[in-house]
């Protein structure tokens, strides 16, 4: 299966792993799944880093690839394609970097690991507990 991380998932996969649960972090080490992180995640942690928002132990550019090697996390791009289809995404969540993971997982048929509960009423697999 594939798998796509939330920003929040990535960051605590990598800074504090006791945030995931079990079933959660089963799947994230499964061999048999693939696990991505979207550049726009990756968009996101550079935005809140540099507004001193979020605190990591090195700049993003470094963080993140590092973050990806260590972990086999692969990239996921942001394609024109994704970003259609939130016109038709009902406004259930408000947060712009959740709402455009949610089309790229719908899109390329992904799993999302994710903590965030609004995430489960749009129509994508979600894996937390």
């Amino acid at each position: 299966m594939d798998i796509l991380l939330d920003t929040c998932s990535f960051l605590w996969l990598t800074l504090e792993p006791d945030k995931i649960p079990a079933k959660a972090m089963a799947e994230f080490e499964n061999p048999v799944n693939t696990i991505f992180l979207s550049s726009v995640s990756s968009w996101e942690i550079a935005i809140k880093f540099h507004l001193n928002k979020l605190f990591i132990p090195v700049p993003p550019e470094q963080f993140i690839p590092q973050a990806r090697k260590h972990q086999d996390i692969q990239s996921l791009q942001l394609l024109e394609e994704h970003s259609f289809l939130l016109s038709r995404l009902p406004s259930i969540h408000k947060d712009p970097f959740d709402r455009i993971l949610i089309c790229q997982a719908i899109e390329n048929s992904m799993a999302i690991l994710t903590a965030d509960k609004q995430i489960h009423k749009y129509p994508v697999r979600v894996i937390w507990e």
